[in-house]
C-alpha cells in the first residue's frame, strides 16, 4: 500500500495543471473564423494559407453551410497537427517521467507549452502560427504526466476517483477556454498599439497572452508546490530505451488488459471525436444554430462531463469497480449517438447530448484507471503516455472519418456509424481481465 505525501494537495495541483492546460489549448477554438480570414487577407491567395483556403472552398462547394464548413475544416486541420504530434511524443514524455521523475518532466512540458503560446503571441505570419502549434503538440505531455502522478499517489479503486479529477479538469477547461477566447477576440492589440505589429503582434495576441500567462502561472505553481511523486529508487531501477513510436511502446508493455483497453479506447474516441467534429455542422444545418447557440451546447456538454466525473464516478467505482462503470458508460453512449442522429428538435438533441456526455464521463476515467492498474508501478509514465498518444491519434482520425461520412451520406451518417462502431469496444470491455486489489508489480506476459 502506498502512503503518498500530501495526497489531497497533490490532487489539487494535478487538477490545476490539467485545468489550466486545457484552457490554454481550447482558448483558440472561437478564433478560427477570424483567424482564417485574417491570414488569407494578410498573405494573399497565392500563399500557403491562401491555397489551403482555396482547397477547402473547392472541397465543400455546393454543400449546405459551405462557408461555415470551410472554417470548421480549417480548425480541424490545425487540431489534427497538434493531435498527431501528441500521438508521437506522449510516450516519450511518459517514459522520461519514469526515468527522470514526474516533477522535472512536467516542468519541461509546461515550459514548452508556454513557449508555444509565446510564439503564437508573435505570430505575424501563418507559418509562425503553424510553428506554435507544432511546438505545442510536441510538448503536449502534461495530461499523461498528470495521470502518472495520480497513479503514483493512489491505489486500487481510489485511482478511478483520481482519474475522475483529471477528467473533470478537462471538461471544465473546455468550457472556460473558449469563453476566454471569445471574450479576448473583442480586443485587437494592434489597434490599441499599432507599432506592435512590427513585432508580430496580431489580432489574436491577447488570447495568446492570456494562455501564456496561465501557462507560466502553472509552471511557477508546479515549481514551488509540486513534490516529486516518483520514488528515487524506482527511477533508478528502470531499464530499457526510450521510443518515439507509440505502437512499439504499447507492444513493449504487453501486460494483460493493457492492449485491449488501449484498442477499445481508440475505437471509442474515434467515434466520439467524429461526433464532436460534425456536431456543429448538424446543429447549423438542421436547427439553424448560431455560434452563440453552439457555445451553449458545448458548455452543456462540458459541465455535464465535469459534474459526472467529479461526483458520480467517485461514488460508483468503489461499489461497482472500474470495469463495470466503464461498460455502463460505453453502453449509454450508443443510444446517445442514435438520439442525436435522429434528433428533430433541440429537446431531442440535448437529450442525446446528455446521454453521450454521461457515457463519456463514466467511461473515460475508468478506462484510464484500468490501464494504470493493469500496469506495474515502474512503467506508469510510459504506459499512460502511450495510452494518451493512442487517444490523440483517435482525435486526429475521428474528424476525417466524421467529415467524410457527413459530406458523402448526410448528417445522420457519423452518428449511426458511430453507434455501430461503439458496439465493438463495448464487446471488448466485457472481456477485460479483472484487476488486482492492489497495484501490480509483475512483468509482461
Amino acid at each position: 500500500m502506498k502512503n503518498p505525501p500530501k495526497q489531497r494537495s497533490i490532487l489539487g495541483l494535478v487538477f490545476l495543471t490539467v485545468f489550466i492546460d486545457l484552457i490554454g489549448f481550447s482558448i483558440i477554438f472561437p478564433l478560427f473564423p477570424a483567424m482564417l480570414e485574417h491570414y488569407v487577407e494578410l498573405e494573399g491567395q497565392s500563399s500557403l494559407i491562401g491555397k489551403l483556403h482555396g482547397a477547402l472552398v473547392e472541397f465543400v462547394a455546393g454543400k449546405p453551410g459551405a462557408e461555415f464548413a470551410v472554417v470548421t475544416l480549417f480548425g480541424g486541420l490545425l487540431g489534427s497537427i497538434y493531435s498527431l504530434l501528441q500521438f508521437l511524443f506522449a510516450p516519450f514524455w511518459g517514459h522520461l517521467s519514469d526515468r527522470r521523475g514526474r516533477r522535472g518532466t512536467l516542468l519541461w512540458t509546461l515550459g514548452g507549452t508556454a513557449l508555444s503560446y509565446a510564439i503564437w503571441f508573435c505570430s505575424g505570419s501563418f507559418s509562425l502560427l503553424i510553428l506554435a502549434r507544432l511546438v505545442g503538440g510536441i510538448m503536449a505531455g502534461n495530461i499523461s504526466i498528470a495521470s502518472a502522478i495520480i497513479s503514483d499517489t493512489t491505489t486500487g479503486p481510489e485511482r478511478a476517483k483520481g482519474m475522475g479529477i483529471v477528467g473533470m479538469a478537462i471538461g471544465l477547461g473546455f468550457v472556460v477556454g473558449p469563453a476566454i477566447g471569445g471574450a479576448t477576440s473583442l480586443v485587437d492589440l494592434t489597434e490599441l498599439w499599432p507599432a506592435s505589429a512590427a513585432w508580430g503582434v496580431n489580432p489574436f495576441s491577447l488570447a495568446a497572452g492570456c494562455a501564456l500567462v496561465l501557462s507560466l502561472f502553472n509552471w511557477i505553481w508546479a515549481l514551488t508546490h509540486l513534490p516529486e511523486t516518483r520514488p528515487q529508487s524506482a527511477t533508478e531501477e528502470i531499464t530499457g530505451t526510450r521510443t518515439w513510436r507509440p505502437f512499439k511502446a504499447l507492444k513493449s508493455i504487453d501486460y494483460p488488459g493493457v492492449k485491449r483497453t488501449a484498442a477499445l479506447t481508440m475505437m471509442y474516441l474515434t467515434a466520439f471525436s467524429a461526433m464532436e467534429f460534425t456536431l456543429t455542422f448538424l446543429a447549423a444545418e438542421r436547427f439553424d444554430y448560431t455560434p452563440r447557440d453552439m457555445a451553449w451546447m458545448f458548455v452543456f456538454i462540458g459541465l455535464t462531463i465535469a459534474l459526472v466525473q467529479g461526483g458520480l464516478v467517485r461514488r460508483l467505482v468503489p461499489r461497482l469497480g472500474e470495469k463495470k462503470v466503464s461498460i455502463a458508460g460505453l453502453a449509454i453512449l450508443v443510444p446517445g449517438f442514435v438520439a442525436v442522429g435522429y434528433a428533430a428538435g433541440s429537446g431531442a438533441l440535448y437529450g442525446g447530448l446528455f446521454l453521450m456526455a454521461v457515457g463519456s464521463a463514466l467511461a473515460m476515467p475508468c478506462l484510464s484507471a484500468l490501464i494504470s492498474r493493469y500496469s506495474p508501478d515502474d512503467v506508469q509514465g510510459l504506459v499512460l503516455g502511450s495510452y494518451r498518444s493512442v487517444g490523440a491519434l483517435a482525435r486526429a482520425l475521428g474528424p476525417l472519418l466524421g467529415g467524410t461520412l457527413y459530406w458523402l451520406y448526410g448528417s445522420r451518417a457519423p452518428y449511426l456509424v458511430g453507434a455501430v462502431l461503439l458496439l465493438w469496444p463495448l464487446f471488448l470491455a466485457l472481456k477485460l481481465p479483472p484487476v488486482a486489489a492492489a497495484d501490480k508489480t509483475s512483468t509482461p506476459t
